[in-house]
């Protein structure tokens, strides 16, 4: 008899564990919330993750060494390698293993081998992967600068922010200068930095530590993570106060007059060289490795670690891609690699939603046509305007269209000129599309063109609420750029229906926190993936106080064809910016009685890559995929349906999907099957089966009772149909939870204590008639 993977684990792998000298206290199961699943209009939680974790006893510390993912027994051993091996990276351990209970395989991170299939008797002591990982990690602890590893981790810590103090602190140990960090927006950067700091401290490592950031809007957030942990003894450093009693100085680029504007004299003043033995550099690839490298240079003996968002590579080519901002993105990289080397370790953010510890999201892609043409790829030539009205911006005069240049870009429209038609148009569009979704009152982000733009967006949103039937009054969108706006931030932050659409450029497409943002908008185009990527991650904050975890992209301008783009791939020539003239018009022109109109764009899907990022995937192509997946291991729908009412099974079969639970919710989203549960998409899309909404599925469960439950108590028959009933709102996974048998109605009919011993063999049967197929469904 072959044993569920839950009952795989308890029965063969932990006793095997406990056998190989392994004590319980050193087995953890490190518990992750579980992705963010997209269900209807709400949002709720995948399937947690809970395999093993080792750990071993180091001179008193507990060090994390080994993944150990556990398969059914019924499962080759090595089926669930590939797996413990990318949990083992971001764990950061280099010891990743694969069981059924009876064989395994190992990996070894350090060597590069693969052992096995072996006995499970085999499976080695804790003492020898620790004597493993001692050699593997090459790190002497007599040296001082090991003692940082020995100290007890910050509690509340997320597993990969103590891998990338881990990481971090090891490269110290083995005399490494210099550390890069890429960790996604949302993930907590500055908590790892005071993480590290503090494990320096205690060891008594740290004299002066730097926080160094471009924003004072960073530069107070810095500070109050690390006034957590090191109180009084972090300071801000301001023009007037160079805060040399401090432990910690948190400071800016401009303050330290080391920007491309300042002369460096502030810094040379106060700070002589090696005044600092420990300095953290946030967002560092913002940098360009301009003059404020003379911080770093002026304190080569220090330990320097280098913050950013940015990923070592995205996706696949980049068409779109301006070749200048590209070579940017190229030159900020490489300096970044050239100067901190490969990164220690990474934590991307398609891991942080697959963990789910950032929002997972939807693409919806609107075409703007204007005077004939999409927009967002060709721009718009001066020929299609020949009958419109231009006029100069600033005085009203009107002008020639031969005025105009002979060609704008996408870049240049509602900026170069403006075009009024085009922003009412796409603000009303984007208005019906908030309404659509349940409120217009949603927390909003819109990127666009220029700092004009940006204000006349506000203002035909405005106008769009003014006409609102429930307009409450109030100025609900604003603009929020360099020029202005800062001060409402905090508005825009609170969950408070005042101030909730926020226009700007690119002010807040980095560094500002806003976790209850429900979306982002993109009413420019962007061809540097850099600064998308951190646009993006404006938005992928979860907040738990407003119930927000999940965001929707609403992308007018094709910026998010980005998440194909690769750092890797630099060279396409750039089809669509190419004809625009050199340097922008002196003149600002409004252009308006032009034709303008919008078209449904394709349907995308954000998908994980083989390089674990996020790259776009038509949706056609996407459920073409699972629809393949699904049928190379099920045999046909009655072996889909047994393998769906059994837990583990599903979980098994899921999991091999693209985005694992997620890919469901997503077919479910693209074929508008809202109110279908996973089963009826799945037997749709694979098998042919009629698809049943769940509330049909539970109708039919009642209406059918004396049919399948017949030869029980009508009182036992009471609690299965009342609980069956919960099918309806919550589907497979809601109505499976125990919590099910405690909800009002199923206590009113009898409760749990009316089903007696047979439980589970009444649940499967209550699941076998909610999950009828065809042919049962036209016999009953």
């Amino acid at each position: 008899m072959t044993l569920s993977e839950s009952d795989t684990r308890a029965k063969l792998i932990t006793p095997a564990l406990h056998k190989a000298d392994w004590p319980e206290e050193w087995l953890e199961r490190e518990v992750t919330p579980g992705p963010v699943v997209i269900d209807g209009s709400s949002a709720r939680r995948g399937a947690e993750r809970a395999d093993y974790v080792l750990y071993v006893n180091h001179q008193g510390a507990r060090i994390k060494v080994a993944i150990v993912e556990a398969k059914a027994d019924s499962k080759q051993a090595a089926s669930g390698l590939e797996q413990a091996k990318r949990y083992a990276r971001f764990h950061h351990v280099p010891f990743a293993f694969s069981t059924n209970g009876r064989r395994f395989f190992e990996f070894d991170a350090s060597t590069g081998e693969t052992r096995g299939p072996l006995p499970i008797e085999k499976f080695p002591s804790w003492d020898t992967l620790r004597d493993r990982w001692l050699a593997a990690r090459k790190i002497d602890f007599a040296d001082p600068r090991a003692k940082p590893l020995l100290t007890s981790p910050r509690s509340g810590e997320r597993y990969y922010q103590r891998a990338a103090v881990q990481a971090a602190l090891e490269a110290y140990a083995r005399g490494e200068k210099r550390v890069l960090l890429p960790l996604a927006t949302g993930t907590g950067k500055t908590r790892v930095a005071a993480s590290i700091l503090l494990a320096l401290h205690d060891a008594r490592q740290l004299q002066r530590g730097l926080f160094i950031c471009d924003r004072a809007e960073l530069r107070r957030q810095a500070a109050d993570e690390l006034y957590k942990v090191f109180g009084v003894e972090v300071q801000r450093a301001s023009a007037h106060d160079p805060a040399l009693n401090a432990r910690v100085v948190v400071a800016t680029y401009q303050t330290l007059g080391v920007d491309r504007d300042g002369d460096g004299s502030y810094l040379e003043e106060h700070y002589p060289p090696n005044y600092f033995s420990h300095i953290i550099i946030d967002e560092c690839h913002r940098s360009a490795w301009d003059k404020w490298g003379t911080v770093l240079t002026r304190n080569d003996q220090a330990m320097q670690i280098g913050l950013t968002a940015t990923p070592r590579t995205f996706g696949g080519a980049n068409p779109n891609g301006n070749p200048e901002a590209e070579k940017q993105d190229e030159e900020i990289t490489a300096n970044n690699y050239r100067y901190f080397g490969e990164p220690v370790y990474e934590y991307p953010i398609a891991q942080g939603i697959e963990d789910g510890y950032l929002a997972n999201f939807t693409i919806q892609q609107v075409d703007v046509v204007t005077a004939g043409t999409v927009d967002s790829e060709y721009g718009v030539d001066r020929a299609a305007l020949r009958d419109a009205r231009v006029a100069e911006v600033l005085t009203g005069e009107e002008r020639a269209t031969s005025d105009l240049s002979e060609h704008y870009g996408p870049g240049g429209l509602d900026k170069n000129i403006e075009l009024p038609e085009r922003v009412d148009l796409m603000c009303a569009d984007l208005f019906q599309r908030l309404a659509a979704a349940g409120d217009p009152k949603q927390k909003t982000l819109i990127f666009c063109n220029s700092d004009s733009h940006a204000e006349r967006v506000a203002i035909a949103l405005n106008n769009q609420y003014a006409k609102w039937a429930k307009f409450e009054g109030g100025d609900y969108a604003f603009k929020c750029t360099y020029t202005g706006g800062r001060d409402r931030l905090p508005d825009l932050r609170s969950s408070q229906s005042r101030s909730f659409i926020a226009t700007t450029v690119d002010l807040i497409s980095t560094g500002v926190d806003v976790p209850c943002l429900q979306n982002l908008v993109f009413f420019r185009p962007v061809r540097s993936r850099i600064p998308f990527h951190q646009m993006l991650g404006r938005g992928t904050r979860i907040d738990q106080r407003t119930k927000k975890l999940h965001f929707t992209v609403y992308d007018y301008m094709d910026a998010t064809s980005l998440l194909d783009a690769s750092l890797v791939d630099i060279a396409m020539p750039n089809r669509y910016e190419k004809r625009t003239s050199q340097g922008e018009p002196q003149v600002i022109y409004e252009v308006s009685d032009i034709q303008v109109h919008l078209e449904e764009g394709d349907i995308w899907i954000a998908s994980r890559n083989a390089d674990g990022g996020i790259s776009r995937v038509l949706f056609e192509e996407y459920k073409s995929s699972i629809s393949e997946t699904i049928r190379s291991e099920v045999d046909d729908i009655k072996d889909f349906r047994n393998r769906w009412i059994d837990i583990d099974k599903r979980a098994s079969l899921v999991a091999q999907l693209p985005d694992g639970e997620s890919s469901i919710d997503v077919l479910r989203h693209g074929l508008a099957m809202i109110p279908y549960d996973g089963f009826d998409v799945i037997g749709e899309v694979c098998f042919g089966q009629t698809a049943r909404t769940k509330a049909e599925r539970a109708d039919r469960l009642a209406a059918t009772r004396d049919l399948w439950g017949g030869d029980l108590p009508k009182e036992t028959t009471d609690v299965l149909v009342a609980y069956g009933a919960q099918f309806a709102h919550a589907g497979t996974t809601g109505f499976e939870e125990p919590r099910a048998f405690d909800l009002p109605p199923v206590r009113e009919a009898g409760g749990f204590e009316q089903l007696g011993a047979d439980v589970a063999e009444l649940v499967d049967r209550v699941k076998l008639q909610v999950f009828v197929l065809d042919s049962e469904w036209r016999a009953a």
